[in-house]
């Protein structure tokens, strides 16, 4: 990949370095009311310009991005937003509590040029129209990449790493919290450093963690304006803002996607599941001693792809294990082997897709969460169907199924923290 720096647009701390009043989680995870919240904070923060219509879904009116746009300019005419002199390489920072233990997540920001998905940029997901006729306007009028995408890549000398902890012993430019992570971030705007970043990713190809819809859409402002004879191939709209993340660092963690059904038909239950799934080794367990906090942790010992049934009314809990792979053969042939052996393609495939059939309504609805606590106490209170708990998808099989040009499942990854949004604003004029 070839990467560039670029003078960003950063929020003036308000006391000190902190900037947490203007930090927001990305606008994909947020309703209406986490939208409310984070304005409370401050009528400055990100997401009043980021998130112009909700749900971000589907594109809103042409106002609301015509006002996000006209908030962005009025916040840099007025000095909230202040823009690098220099052209920098920016280095994030996320300290964050897992399991007992403080985890430590690095990231490199930094245009990455645009190529074609399977060349430098490998993604592992399908996009949808919706989200990125929203992104798209919303780039369009504020001409602005508001958030960085999250990429991994191998770095099998640690020569990059290297350089990036040099820089992050020192005292961080600005920092600030966001829901229990602490975030900070550095500018390198050094030559030499530059080059030498430069030089060892070039060999580097990126994978797309978090951000199809808006590389995708950066793509297509790209394009457009290409199409237009508008820009050359030098432009900065050539160049889409990641946080670079090495594929082997302490902090990188993917967590399951745990999967909450509703709408099934009255006469459904857990039993008449297990009858309809033979291929399934089905294990009865102690709903009330399981500790779905840590999914992982919990089915583990029952090995690969072993997921958790919870049913309410009784509340009960049962992991099933698939115990013949040659169902999934006949029913995904052809797939890779390894998009075969992910838990979220076997349960969609032999037990949602096949098994449930005959349940299943025009009302069936699934809610994903990563929360396996949540799931517990949904199905303690009787209030969905069927909850199942899943391991989470190996990093190894993220880049795999990139590798070969496929994409995973829906909702196979959940990369935890998420990046968070007004770390870094990068213009694309």
């Amino acid at each position: 990949m070839e990467i560039r720096p670029f003078r960003g647009w950063r929020y003036r701390p308000v006391r000190g370095k902190d900037i947490s009043p203007f930090l927001a989680p990305p606008y994909d995870v947020l309703s209406a009311q986490d939208k409310q919240e984070l304005l409370a904070r401050s009528d400055k923060n990100i997401v009043a310009v980021d998130m112009p219509y909700v749900p971000p879904k589907e594109l809103g009116p042409d106002e609301v991005y015509q006002e996000a746009a006209r908030r962005l300019e009025q916040w840099k005419a007025d000095g909230v937003l202040v823009q690098d002199s220099a052209p920098c390489v920016y280095l994030y920072e996320q300290t964050y509590q897992w399991a007992g233990r403080t985890c430590v997540r690095t990231a490199l920001i930094a245009g990455v040029r645009a190529t074609a998905f399977g060349q430098d940029v490998m993604p592992h997901e399908h996009t949808f129209a919706g989200p990125k006729a929203d992104r798209l306007k919303l780039m369009q009028l504020t001409r602005m990449q508001l958030s960085p995408i999250f990429g991994f890549y191998r770095d099998d000398t640690g020569q990059v790493v290297e350089i990036v902890k040099d820089v992050t012993r020192t005292e961080p430019t600005a920092q600030g919290e966001l829901r229990g992570v602490t975030e900070k971030v550095w500018a390198l705007n050094k030559g030499a450093a530059l080059r030498k970043l430069g030089d060892l990713l070039a060999v580097k190809k990126v994978y797309i963690a978090d951000g199809h819809h808006r590389y995708t859409t950066a793509m297509n402002y790209r394009d457009q304006l290409l199409a237009e004879g508008r820009i050359d191939s030098e432009h900065e709209a050539n160049f889409v803002q990641f946080a670079l993340v090495s594929r082997d660092d302490p902090g990188m963690r993917i967590l399951p996607t745990h999967r909450i059904l509703r709408g099934l038909t009255s006469d459904f239950s857990l039993g008449k599941l297990i009858q309809a799934t033979p291929e399934f080794c089905w294990r009865r367990c102690n709903f009330r001693e399981a500790d779905l906090a840590d999914a992982d942790a919990f089915l583990a010992p029952y090995g690969q792809a072993a997921m958790a049934f919870i049913e309410s009314k009784p509340t009960e809990l049962w992991v099933a294990r698939l115990e013949k792979p040659e169902a999934m053969r006949e029913a995904a042939p052809d797939q890779l082997q390894a998009w075969r052996e992910l838990d979220v393609a076997i349960l969609h495939k032999l037990i949602i897709d096949k098994a449930m059939a005959p349940w299943r309504t025009e009302q069936t609805g699934i809610e994903y969460t990563p929360d396996g606590t949540l799931v517990a106490s949904t199905m303690k209170q009787g209030k969905a169907q069927l909850g199942v708990c899943l391991q989470a998808t190996a990093l190894e099989s993220v880049q795999t199924i990139a590798d070969a040009g496929a994409v995973m499942p829906h909702k196979s990854t959940y990369f935890y923290p998420k990046l968070a949004t007004g770390i870094v604003l990068k213009p694309i004029e």
